[in-house]
């Protein structure tokens, strides 16, 4: 099935620019996948209890014929390949892809949940993600 997901890029470690523009062509070149938009980058503040520099963020429209499992499993060879380490919850990173929703499904499992349960708790991810609807309904 072809659906839209929309994913969360971050990061705060490195060259944050490079790192976000490789992970969109990483995205770009998956199979059965293409970016339809994008929205701007912002600095944000970190989250979480981990004392950190600033993040760089952004996210993408990707089209997709991956189920969400696999492609989170995409997401996650694109993270290890910048480097991602996960050491510390809510750390600091190379690179984050994170699931934030589908334009027509929803997943509920153990280690999967789209839309991404800490949606309403990024100011940054609704403010991408309008921007992104935004697009999309004046191309459609």
């Amino acid at each position: 099935m072809r659906d839209v997901a929309f994913i969360a890029l971050g990061s705060n470690l490195g060259d944050r620019h490079e790192l976000l523009a490789n992970a969109r062509d990483a995205l770009g070149k998956l199979p059965g996948c293409r970016i339809v938009g994008q929205s701007s980058i912002e600095q944000t503040a970190p989250v979480g209890p981990v004392e950190q520099p600033p993040f760089l963020n952004q996210m993408v429209a990707l089209e997709t014929t991956l189920a969400p499992r696999d492609l989170l499993s995409r997401l996650l060879e694109i993270e290890n390949a910048a480097g991602r380490t996960r050491d510390v919850r809510w750390g600091p990173r190379t690179l984050d892809l994170d699931i934030v929703r589908f334009a027509r499904q929803t997943v509920n499992d153990t280690d999967l949940h789209v839309p991404h349960r800490e949606l309403h708790n990024r100011p940054f991810w609704l403010r991408e993600l309008a921007e992104l609807e935004s697009q999309l309904e004046a191309t459609a």
